[in-house]
């Protein structure tokens, strides 16, 4: 059983004049999972926004890593198994569904 602890993802636009960066920062605590994001463009103050989400809500959930993981294991099987779907987190930091 895997289990996702912590995940980082950054994303750096080269944008003239105010280049922008996008940070979320997943982690994993006994009540559930908070979701911090951040973005900052050019100078300006950072601006931080955080999502928790209950373990209940969570189950089964799928985030970047599991999913490559996931992906590899059934190709190497090379079987996929009808109507794959499992809980994830979408780039704006909010609940939604991964089909495969």
């Amino acid at each position: 059983q895997l289990e996702t602890l912590e995940q980082e993802e950054q994303e750096c636009l080269e944008l003239r004049p105010h280049p922008t960066e996008k940070r979320t920062h997943i982690v994993t605590h006994q009540h559930g999972m908070t979701v911090t994001k951040t973005l900052q463009e050019g100078e300006a103050e950072p601006q931080c926004q955080s999502f928790c989400y209950s373990r209940a809500k969570l189950r089964g959930l799928l985030l970047e890593g599991a999913s490559l993981l996931l992906l590899r294991v059934l190709a190497r099987r090379q079987t996929m198994p009808p109507d794959l779907v499992f809980p994830a987190i979408d780039t704006e930091g909010d609940l939604c569904t991964s089909s495969y």
